[in-house]
């Protein structure tokens, strides 16, 4: 017996939101409890990152005209994301990409400024701060899907423009725009698998042992 262990209720909670969580683009307009926005906040500050850099920042979007700018940046990159994709981008149109004008909170998360300080874990891979921020995110995404809150991860933007209009330090970096708020309903499946996107891939096809094959 493991004395560390959860008990069977809780252990279950976990893996209930490891599993139940969806990126969301669909919200309903009703702001989110400032109790349970600082809550959520809090969890993703409390994730794990590379030398105890802690490199996230949020910045928190409550300017109507700011919300709207950032609609309009995502909304050029969506053009041009299905420009890109080509015999697929007719498919891609139809996808609903983001929530940003509906959704109760909207956050940008980014790598914060005057990273080439932290070196512990970071020499021979730099990356390792975007790793960190990314498990803030997750931590955010975990911790509102048990709020009963849904959030969805945008990545359509073109990441000097988001700065500029931001006015983010020279060497910051915006990772993603989150959209966070309550929802009708939480996805069955992950929206791009119920939409015929693309399908989840068996953990056999990527789980190796000892070597790469």
């Amino acid at each position: 017996m493991n004395d560390d262990c959860y008990s069977d209720a809780e252990r279950q909670a976990v893996y209930r939101a490891i599993y139940e969580r969806r990126d969301m683009r669909h919200f309903l307009p009703h702001p989110v409890d400032p109790n349970v926005l600082s809550r959520l906040l809090n969890a993703a500050h409390h994730a794990p990152s590379v030398g105890f850099m802690q490199p996230w920042r949020f910045i928190r979007i409550t300017c109507p005209e700011l919300r709207l700018a950032i609609h309009q940046l995502v909304e050029q990159e969506r053009q041009l994301t299905a420009e890109a994709l080509n015999e697929r981008s007719d498919e891609f149109m139809k996808l609903k990409v983001e929530g940003i004008l509906e959704c109760g909170e909207l956050l940008v998360a980014a790598l914060c400024d005057q990273r080439q300080a932290h070196i512990f874990g970071r020499r021979t891979l730099p990356d390792m701060d975007l790793a960190s921020v990314a498990c803030a995110i997750q931590n955010l995404w975990l911790a509102a899907r048990a709020e009963g809150l849904g959030m969805g991860w945008v990545s359509l933007f073109d990441p000097p423009a988001l700065k500029t209009l931001l006015t983010m330090p020279d060497d910051s970096q915006p990772i993603a725009i989150l959209c966070l708020g309550h929802v009708e309903a939480f996805y069955e499946k992950p929206m791009l698998e119920q939409s015929h996107w693309a399908q989840r891939q068996s953990l056999d096809n990527l789980l190796f042992e000892n070597y790469w094959k």
